[in-house]
């Protein structure tokens, strides 16, 4: 199964670029392009992801019980994906580390943006490590 783009609302769409802009950013990422006034898209290998205010007019809220997760080249990434997420006005879900839960030998970090959205970033580290 394939998908388009993922998008979330935002509380306040320039609090919450600057967020995805630096956890983003930790990953490889651009930095987000405005798509029209309010909403910014992120685009990296054919997968994009949005942020901004509801096309509805209603306030922004987080999905209880979603995540959406990020691929990161290794565990430096997904370290400085946390750090950033902090410094911009995140809040921690989870310190990165390994995830004996998570199939492989997976190495990830939570949080949740300004909004309240849950994100995390992970990859898997080399056998043994």
């Amino acid at each position: 199964m394939a998908f388009t783009h993922v998008m979330v609302g935002a509380k306040d769409p320039a609090q919450s670029k600057a967020f995805y802009d630096g956890v983003l950013g930790a990953l490889g990422w651009p930095a987000g392009q405005e798509f029209r006034p309010g909403v910014v898209f992120y685009m990296k290998d054919h997968a994009a992801f949005g942020v901004g205010n509801p096309a509805d007019g209603n306030a922004a809220t987080h999905a209880n019980g979603g995540t959406i997760g990020f691929a990161a080249a290794d565990k430096s990434a997904v370290d400085a994906f946390h750090a950033a997420g902090l410094a911009n006005g995140g809040t921690c879900e989870g310190l990165p580390g390994k995830r004996p839960g998570a199939p492989g030998n997976a190495y990830g970090a939570y949080l949740r943006d300004p909004t309240g959205n849950k994100i995390c970033a992970f990859c898997q580290l080399p056998e043994g490590e």
